[in-house]
C-alpha cells in the first residue's frame, strides 16, 4: 500500500525524530533514534525503513523533513 504523505520532524519532548505516515484518515506515528543534528540522507533512510516496516511504500522524494 502506498502512503499519501510521510513527514519527519523533531519531537522535543521525547528528544527523538518523529515519522508520521499519512494514508487517508489513518496516521501512524513512530519515533526514530537518530542524532538531533542528523543529515537529510540519514533521516530519509530512517523514515523509508519505518514506512517499509509498517507495510507501506513511499519514495524518498515524498518524505518531507521539518527540522
Amino acid at each position: 500500500m502506498r502512503a499519501d504523505r510521510v513527514e519527519v520532524s523533531w519531537e522535543a519532548q521525547k528528544s527523538k525524530w518523529l515519522v508520521r505516515i499519512v494514508n487517508g484518515d489513518e496516521v501512524i506515528r513512530r519515533l526514530v533514534d537518530a542524532r538531533r543534528d542528523a543529515d537529510e540522507q540519514t533521516l530519509r533512510a530512517a523514515a523509508q525503513k519505518t514506512v517499509q516496516d509498517e507495510g507501506y511504500e513511499a519514495d524518498a522524494v515524498q518524505i518531507s523533513l521539518k527540522k
